[in-house]
């Protein structure tokens, strides 16, 4: 049986219409005489969706018994006996109720499919695996149900649901999402306009990301090498000089003129470990190409235009944008140029841009690599020059019969010896200037076919040319040496003066710098160890890189850093030239090291300065809040004392009354003072258990008149995994905080809800209000907003309260409350056991 097909609407967010997008479709395929049926849909009460489902045969679902509570699944089961051509089977990634046939709806789904039953499904873009850590950084929630994204992956069409972020939350404040009692929640949270345009960019970039794969292994099923145009990608060849910010931004003007346009700038380095190009003026190309949107590439390769046409083409580019060559006039004895071999070999599928810039024929500010060390392949032409070459040239002689006389042909082969070492150096120049001698005796010096030489001139001659020959090639190879060492000596004075520049301003942290140690010499992994005496065990103070070593004596090259400190690099052996880079980046992540755990140091001295800051305001505090109440209870205590007055029984009553207050006030005085200091110095240790929240709230009331609040804790909210304790001094602190700040009359609202895989606490009060700009300063230590009177309290509520929050692992913030006034909104943590469902689920069961 052939497997079933499947097709799944994408979303960004709930609500943007997927599910009745898949039921339009169900209507189309039953119009054309499709065997369609419904085996699971949720409209979740919203009524255009729940119009959709009229006229479509509904499979009946099976109902499940857990914790003392009905709820429905699909019912695999019936739908392959019922055995239709299309089923719609609405969110994917939906975790089926303890006791189901499967754990995961896709798994279902899989049943069916195995079946030969095509499937209609839909998901959001936060449910897939890989994208559960992106999401949870964007919102904030992280998102328990999840679909492996092999599953979407594998779908024969993939459909993607999109809407505006304005456009979705008008659907919500109309009522078309959620009930009216969610909405203001919904809104502010998940529904915020940031987070559906991260998550709707997230969508759009994930299903393109997957045509590419579509085309690209449609183009290797079909072994297709030529670039198609589908998308421009605009690749930028870098060489590491100034020019590169001119290509940059020329390749960005040019990917602005067509949508979605993709700039990546490649930098193809050599094998031969240090760099020739500047790091410094690479490192400013990378930034400017990640502003401008684009990626930044560092590639590998001996031969430049063949590794850059190779990058090309792996990506599918469409362009290629080169600088006009910066060498002078002679510098192309060398070769054509990287520009002019790229745009020949080319082929009629890329189109080769070709920039012209200010350092057009100025030379090279670095020689290139071929310069600077001699590769095999150009070893072996010049053997192959020296060795051949006097050969063809005495085959070429001898045909010309007289020939040219032998004061040219000494002279044309000391042009092939200089060739040789042009070429390859000095030893296959010494190799063509004995060879030409051997040859020139022998063919062309009376008496010829004889090494005996009759003429004493030209003995001389032969002598003559083959010094001239070996001191020519020294000279050209001496010259090489010195170039390469010239190179050499700029590049590490480019790299070091870039290196100390950048640790003195402090820009540079561990990881950049050794990562950069990686980069420069083509190593591996790269370690920083060090330990606290010669026979303490070495420990790793920093690493990049895979596999890094433990100890110095495990690493192909290690650089000590004084008596405890080494650097250990893995990959390959270092030649001895380069160690002394290599030293310097030693000495320097030494410094880096010194410099980081300075700023530590320097930190932990902040935070005692912030405490003494507390202590004094605290000593501000005291001397006039604490001493108010205490004042008040003397009073009242000496006047009961007094023998002078004969106090009545309502006179007695009310300076008791004034004595309880006051100590009251003590009281919660000092028990914040006490929670500050325990939270300043980190010893509050929450002892977390789950708990329902109609048991903690009305007990945190105590302290406020009753007729001050309106309580709305519903019944049917998930548990909490809190601390009731901190909870409840948390949730005090802020009701009394509201209750002091709403206006006369005016009652504080408490509601709690429950969002996914979260509860909220809201605290909403009819008051003043606070401005944007001033609602964290009010979380911080002693500080009062308004004109609140300074017996009113230290300033420490809000600050304890949120304290206590974070530490069981909610989160405590303030909003303004819709018709004025401030809403503390107190998130927490669900218990671990609790499975999101939608309200009604269990009230509907659809045959």
């Amino acid at each position: 049986m052939a497997r079933g097909k499947l097709r799944i609407y994408l979303g960004a967010a709930p609500g943007v219409g997927k599910t009745y997008a898949m039921l339009s479709e169900a209507h189309r395929r039953v119009e054309r005489g499709t065997d369609c049926v419904v085996a699971f849909v949720e409209h979740h009460d919203r009524p255009r969706t729940e119009v959709m489902l009229h006229g479509l045969e509904q499979v009946r679902r099976r109902e499940i018994e857990y914790r003392s509570a009905f709820f429905t699944e699909m019912d695999v089961d019936a739908v392959l006996e019922r055995a239709p051509a299309v089923a719609l089977v609405d969110e994917l990634a939906h975790t089926n109720v303890p006791g189901s046939r499967n754990a995961k709806r896709w798994q279902d789904v899989e049943e069916l499919l195995q079946a030969g039953i095509d499937v209609v499904s839909t998901v959001n873009i936060q449910h897939l695996e890989s994208l559960g850590d992106v999401v949870e950084a964007i919102t904030g929630v992280r998102q328990r149900e999840t679909v492996p994204d092999e599953v979407v992956r594998r779908a024969d069409q993939l459909e993607l649901v999109d809407m505006s972020p304005q456009a979705l939350r008008r659907r919500m404040a109309h009522g078309n999402i959620y009930k009216p009692d969610r909405i203001d929640a919904s809104l502010s949270n998940y529904f915020r306009p940031g987070n559906l345009t991260a998550l709707r960019e997230l969508a759009l970039l994930w299903v393109a990301d997957r045509v590419d794969e579509y085309l690209q292994q449609y183009r290797g099923e079909h072994n297709i090498r030529t670039t198609w145009q589908a998308r421009e990608r605009i690749v930028v060849g870098l060489t590491g000089g100034p020019e590169g910010r001119t290509l940059i931004r020329r390749a960005s003007r040019m990917a602005a003129k067509g949508s979605g346009s993709e700039i990546l700038a490649v930098y193809i380095a050599r094998s031969d470990g240090l760099t020739s190009a500047s790091p410094k003026e690479l490192t400013v190309q990378r930034t400017l190409v990640e502003d401008l949107g684009g990626t930044f590439h560092h590639v590998i390769g001996d031969d430049i235009p063949s590794a850059l046409l190779e990058f090309a083409r792996g990506v599918n580019a469409t362009q290629i944008v080169l600088g006009s060559s910066r060498r002078k006039a002679w510098q192309y004895i060398y070769g054509p140029g990287v520009g002019a071999t790229v745009a020949r070999e080319s082929g009629p599928d890329l189109d080769v841009h070709i920039v012209t810039h200010e350092e057009v024929a100025k030379g090279r500010g670095l020689p290139i690599a071929r310069g600077a060390r001699l590769g095999r392949v150009r070893i072996i032409w010049g053997w192959l020059v020296g060795v051949g070459g006097p050969a063809l040239l005495t085959l070429l002689l001898s045909g010309l019969g007289n020939g040219p006389g032998l004061a040219n042909d000494v002279l044309l082969f000391l042009f092939m010896t200089v060739v040789a070492a042009l070429i390859g150096g000095l030893l296959p120049a010494l190799a063509s200037a004995a060879a030409g001698s051997l040859l020139l005796n022998y063919w062309f010096t009376p008496p010829t076919h004889t090494l005996t030489v009759q003429d004493p001139e030209n003995f001389v001659a032969i002598v003559i040319f083959f010094a001239v020959a070996v001191s020519v090639a020294s000279v050209v190879d001496l010259a090489a040496r010195r170039t390469h060492q010239a190179a050499r000596l700029r590049a590490e004075s480019e790299i070091l003066s870039f290196l100390a520049g950048s640790v003195l301003r402090g820009e540079t942290t561990l990881d950049a710098l050794l990562d950069r140690v990686r980069e420069t010499f083509g190593m591996e992994s790269v370690a920083l160890l060090e330990r606290e005496s010669d026979v303490d065990p070495w420990t790793c103070a920093g690493s990049v890189g895979p596999g890094p070593v433990a100890r110095p004596e495990d690493a192909d090259v290690d650089m000590p850093v004084g008596d405890h400190m080494a650097l250990a690099l893995s990959g390959r052996v270092l030649p001895a030239e380069d160690r002394r880079v290599l030293g310097a980046f030693a000495a320097q992540a030494a410094v880096v090291l010194e410099r980081e755990r300075l700023v530590d140091e320097a930190e932990e001295a902040r935070r005692l300065a912030e405490g003494n800051r507390i202590r004094t305001a605290l000593l501000a505090a005291v001397s006039h809040d604490l001493r108010t109440p205490l004042a008040a209870i003397k009073a009242a205590v000496s006047s009961l004392r007094s023998d002078d007055v004969a106090w009545s029984e309502e006179d007695q009553a009310e300076l008791l009354e004034g004595i309880e207050n006051g100590a009251d006030r003590l009281d919660h005085l000092v028990g914040n003072l006490l929670d500050m200091s325990r939270l300043q110095t980190g010893t509050v240790t929450p002892l977390i258990r789950e708990i329902d929240l109609d048991e903690v709230v009305p007990m945190a009331l105590g302290g406020v008149p009753e007729d001050s609040v309106d309580l709305d804790i519903p019944e049917t909210l998930p548990m909490v995994e809190v601390d009731p304790g901190l909870l409840e001094r948390a949730v005090a602190n802020i009701v009394e905080n509201a209750v002091k700040y709403s206006r006369y009359a005016e009652r504080v609202t408490v509601a709690a809800s429950a969002l996914g895989e979260r509860v909220e606490l809201r605290v909403a009060d009819r008051g003043p209000g606070v401005p944007d700009d001033a609602k964290e300063r009010i979380f911080e230590p002693f500080q009062r907003y308004g004109d609140a009177p300074r017996g009113a309290g230290v300033g420490l509520g809000l600050a304890v309260a949120r304290g206590f929050v974070e530490s069981m692992g909610g989160t405590l913030d303030a909003e303004d409350t819709p018709g004025g006034g401030l809403t503390m909104v107190l998130t927490l943590k669900a218990a671990s056991g609790y499975v999101p469902v939608s309200p009604d689920l269990s009230a509907r069961v659809t045959s």
